[in-house]
C-alpha cells in the first residue's frame, strides 16, 4: 500500500511539472509489478488522454487511453466514472455513437452525473441533434446548478444558432451567456478551457504576421512561418489548416491536402478542414476522393445543406444523376435560407430537365424556387423553357409575359419569346421579339443567329440573313452555329469556296463547343462539291 502511495506521489509530481511522458513510464512500471491494479490503469488512461490533448505533442494516444480504461472496467464493472472516461475518450476520437453509448451507461450507473450529461450535449451538438443537445445541457445544469459554466455557454450557442430566429431566443442566448460568466469561477472544466484559450494567445502575433504575409503575397515566407510554429506546437490544429490554405493559394494542392489531412488526424471533428480538403480534391479533379470526404463529413454532421449540395454537384459531374438528385433534395429539405434554397431548386430543375428529361419534376422544382424568390428573373426563364420543352406553349407564353412585367427590357426574355413564337409558327411575333432582344443588347449573338435563320429558311431573304449571321459572329467569333448558318447562306449565293471555309471554321470550333452534330457539318462540306 505504501509503495502504491509513493508511486502515486511520483506520478503526480512528474505530471504537475509537465513531464507527462515520465509519468506514463512510472505508471507502466507500476503495472508491470501489479498488472491487475485498476486504479493505475485509470491513472494511465488519464495520462494518455492528457498527452493526446496536449498541443505540444505530435502523437495520438487516444486508443491507448481507451484500452487502459477498459482494463480498469474489468475490475470496476459498475463504475460510472470509468464509463464516463471511456465515453469522453471516444468523443475526442470522433467516434460519437460509441461516446453516446458509454455516456448513457455512465448515467444509468449514476443518474445525476452532471458531467456525463454535459458531454452528451456536446456530442449531440456535433451530430447536429440540437434538441437533444439542449435537453442534456439543461440536465447537466440541473444536477450541478452553480458550477456548470460550460453547459450554460453551450446553451447560449445553441439558442444563438437556432434556425428559427426570434427575439425570445436571442434573449435566452444572452441570459445563458451571462450565467456562463457568473458560474465560470466554480467550473473547473470551464476554467481549464479558458486557460487553454489564453495559452493559444502566444500564437496570435505569429498568426497576424502570417496573415499579413499572405495578404502581401509573400507566400513562401508565410509557409516558413507556419512550418516553424508547427515544429514548436505540433498539436495546435489550426496551424495545419492555415498552412493548407496558403498552399492552395499558390496552387500546391497536394501539399495542401497533406496539411488538411494532418488537421483531421489530430481533430477528426474539424469541419473546416474537411471542407477545405474537399475543395482541394475538386481543384485537382480527384472527384472520387472529394465524394469520399463529403460522405464522411455528412456522417459527422448530416444536417449541413451546403455539404449535400456540394456533393450533389460532384455526383452530377461524375454522371451519377440519381445520387445528385437525392442530395439536392436533401439540401432543399434542410432549407436554411430562401435565396439559397431557391438556387438549389433551380439547379434541381435543370438536372431534371436536361439529364432526366422529367419535365414535370423540373417544372415542380422551378415552381418551388418561385415560391422562395418570386423576384428572381432566372426562374421565369427556366420555367418557361421547361414548359416549352413540354410543348405547353400557353403556359410558357404566360410565364415569359409575367417575367416581362418584372423586367420589360430583359433581352433574354425577349429572345426566349422569339424562340417560342418561332416554334409556334408566329413569324411576325418572333421577329419582333428577336429585334427587341437585339435592341436591348446589341451584342446578343444568339438573337442575331436565330433571326438570321428565320430570314434564311422561312422568308428566303438570303442577304438579310447573311448580314445577321455576320453580326452574330462579330459578337461571338467562337459561335460554331453562326459560322455553320453563314456557310449555308453563302452556299445559296454560289460561293462554294467561301462556304467550305466557313464550314471548316464551324467544324474546328464545334470540336470544343459541341453545338452541332459533327456528321451534319461533314455532310454539308461533302455536298458542296458532289
Amino acid at each position: 500500500m505504501n509503495n502504491t502511495k509513493q508511486l502515486e506521489k511520483k506520478i503526480n509530481k512528474e505530471y504537475k511539472t509537465g513531464n507527462v511522458k515520465c509519468a506514463i513510464e512510472l505508471c507502466q512500471i507500476g503495472l508491470q509489478e501489479d498488472p491487475t491494479n485498476a486504479d493505475l490503469h485509470v491513472r494511465l488512461g488519464d495520462l494518455y488522454l492528457a498527452w493526446h490533448l496536449d498541443i505540444y505533442n505530435s502523437c495520438q494516444y487516444i486508443d491507448e487511453a481507451i484500452t487502459e480504461y477498459q482494463r480498469a472496467l474489468e475490475s470496476y464493472i459498475d463504475s460510472a466514472e470509468i464509463y464516463f472516461k471511456i465515453g469522453q475518450a471516444h468523443f475526442y476520437k470522433g467516434d460519437l455513437d460509441k461516446a453516446i453509448n458509454y455516456l448513457d451507461m455512465a448515467i444509468s450507473k449514476k443518474p445525476k452525473l452532471a458531467k456525463a450529461y454535459y458531454l452528451l450535449a456536446e456530442t449531440y451538438t456535433k451530430k447536429s441533434r440540437f434538441m437533444e443537445a439542449a435537453i442534456n445541457a439543461r440536465k447537466a445544469i440541473k444536477y450541478k446548478p452553480f458550477a456548470n459554466s460550460c453547459a450554460h455557454f453551450l446553451l447560449s450557442n445553441l439558442y444563438n444558432v437556432s434556425s428559427v430566429k426570434s427575439f425570445k431566443l436571442k434573449m435566452k442566448s444572452q441570459y445563458e451567456y451571462i450565467l456562463s460568466l457568473l458560474t465560470l469561477p466554480f467550473d473547473v472544466q470551464a476554467l481549464k478551457n479558458v486557460g487553454r484559450f489564453i495559452s493559444y494567445m502566444k500564437f496570435f502575433p505569429m498568426l497576424v504576421n502570417s496573415m499579413y504575409l499572405v495578404q502581401t503575397r509573400k507566400f513562401e515566407k508565410a509557409i516558413e512561418t507556419y512550418a516553424a510554429a508547427i515544429d514548436k506546437a505540433p498539436g495546435f490544429v489550426p496551424l495545419y489548416s492555415l498552412l493548407g490554405d496558403v498552399y492552395c493559394a499558390i496552387g500546391r494542392y497536394d501539399d495542401a491536402i497533406t496539411e488538411y489531412k494532418m488537421a483531421i488526424w489530430l481533430d477528426c471533428l474539424n469541419i473546416e478542414a474537411y471542407r477545405h480538403l474537399c475543395q482541394a480534391y475538386e481543384e485537382i479533379g480527384d472527384y472520387d476522393s472529394a465524394v469520399e470526404i463529403y460522405q464522411k463529413l455528412i456522417q459527422i454532421m448530416p444536417n449541413m445543406p451546403d455539404v449535400h449540395s456540394n456533393l450533389a454537384n460532384i455526383l452530377f459531374v461524375k454522371g451519377d444523376i440519381d445520387g445528385a438528385i437525392s442530395h439536392f433534395q436533401t439540401a432543399v429539405t434542410l432549407n436554411p435560407k430562401k435565396q439559397w434554397t431557391s438556387v438549389i431548386n433551380q439547379t434541381l430543375g435543370f438536372v431534371y430537365q436536361e439529364s432526366k428529361k422529367d419535365l414535370d419534376a423540373a417544372i415542380t422544382s422551378y415552381q418551388s424556387a418561385y415560391l422562395q424568390t418570386p423576384e428572381d428573373i432566372d426562374i421565369y426563364i427556366n420555367l418557361g423553357s421547361a414548359f416549352y420543352d413540354k410543348e405547353d406553349f400557353n403556359n410558357a407564353l404566360q410565364v415569359y409575359r409575367n417575367a416581362l412585367d418584372l423586367e420589360p427590357n430583359n433581352p433574354k426574355i425577349h429572345c426566349n419569346l422569339g424562340f417560342l413564337y418561332w416554334g409556334n409558327g408566329e413569324l411576325d411575333e418572333a421577329i419582333k421579339e428577336y429585334e427587341l432582344a437585339i435592341e436591348f443588347d446589341n451584342n446578343y449573338d444568339i438573337a442575331y443567329n436565330n433571326l438570321g435563320v428565320i430570314y434564311l429558311d422561312d422568308l428566303g431573304r438570303v442577304q438579310k440573313a447573311i448580314e445577321l449571321f455576320k453580326k452574330s459572329i462579330e459578337c461571338n467569333p467562337n459561335y460554331a452555329l453562326a459560322h455553320f448558318n453563314l456557310a449555308r447562306a453563302i452556299t445559296i449565293t454560289g460561293d462554294k469556296i467561301e462556304a467550305a471555309k466557313l464550314y471548316q471554321i464551324a467544324q474546328d470550333i464545334n470540336k470544343v463547343t459541341g453545338e452541332i452534330d459533327p456528321q451534319e457539318i461533314i455532310d454539308k462540306i461533302n455536298g458542296l462539291f458532289s
